[in-house]
Parts: C-alpha cells; sequence; structure tokens
C-alpha cells in the first residue's frame, strides 16, 4: 500500500512538473519572441523581425522570397489592449500594394501564454530554444483551413 501511495504521489507531483504557468497577457512576457529569424515557407525563403517591447507594443516585418524576388511583406503588431493582447498585422504585395483595405487589418486576439509558448486565435509561436521559434498559422482558403508550420532561427 506505501509504494502505491508513493507512485501516486510521484506521479502527481510529475504531472504538475509538465504543466505549463499561465502567464499574464503582458509583452514582458513574451520579449522572446523579438530578434531577427529566418526560415522556409511556401517554397521560400522567410525573414521575421521583432522588436523589442515598447510602447505598449511589439513591431515586426515579414518578408516571403521566392527565386530571388519578394512574394509579399507584412507589418505586424502585438499591442496590450484592455488587459490583453491583440496580434494585428497588414499584407502587402512586392510593390507595396496592400492586400487589405485601408482600415483593415487581420487580427488574432489572445488566448493563453505560458513560458513557452504564445497562443493567439488562428496564430501561435513556441519558444524552442534561445535561437529557435515555430510559429504557426491558421490559413483559410476556398472554405479550409490549413495549419502552417513556420521554424524559425536566429
Amino acid at each position: 500500500m506505501k509504494h502505491l501511495l508513493f507512485l501516486l504521489i510521484a506521479f502527481t507531483l510529475t504531472s504538475k512538473a509538465q504543466t505549463s504557468k499561465v502567464l499574464e497577457p503582458k509583452l514582458e512576457n513574451i520579449a522572446w519572441i523579438a530578434g531577427t529569424w529566418h526560415g522556409e515557407a511556401f517554397g521560400g525563403i522567410t525573414e521575421e523581425i521583432w522588436s523589442e517591447p515598447s510602447g505598449g507594443s511589439m513591431m515586426a516585418t515579414f518578408k516571403l522570397i521566392n527565386d530571388g524576388k519578394v512574394t509579399f511583406y507584412e507589418i505586424e503588431v502585438i499591442r496590450e489592449v484592455e488587459n490583453s493582447l491583440i496580434l494585428q498585422l497588414k499584407h502587402f504585395g512586392p510593390d507595396l500594394k496592400g492586400w487589405e483595405t485601408k482600415d483593415e487589418t487581420v487580427d488574432f486576439p489572445l488566448k493563453e501564454i505560458t513560458e513557452n509558448k504564445v497562443i493567439f486565435e488562428g496564430m501561435s509561436f513556441e519558444k524552442i530554444s534561445d535561437s529557435e521559434m515555430n510559429v504557426y498559422v491558421d490559413i483559410e482558403d476556398k472554405g479550409k483551413t490549413e495549419t502552417v508550420k513556420f521554424n524559425y532561427k536566429k
């Protein structure tokens, strides 16, 4: 009986240790995203550059290069809004003509932050190490949603 009780306690402690602690929706808790990141996606080379938190936001630029030419750009921000965070972005063609209308943004409200993940509705960031992260983006096309993984390295 003592052996069974010991196993039960050990299992409970191990399970709690593996559970990620939920963090407050503050930019300081996601500052690990900041930096210059490179990867591959959509058959090309990607670059995403995130600023350090300042002024209640983080800012990023993204570009996709296929066959030596820019396919598209993005400007992204994560802002502190009403005790939460929101990720907003706009797409631009290689000629800097916007995909969205003038006042339209693509918005991803925050769901949860843990020590190694930032989960927005439709996009999440996963810290693998100080020099590697994965970004997962839900992309809708013709009524179907596909989650695309971007593996980035500094």
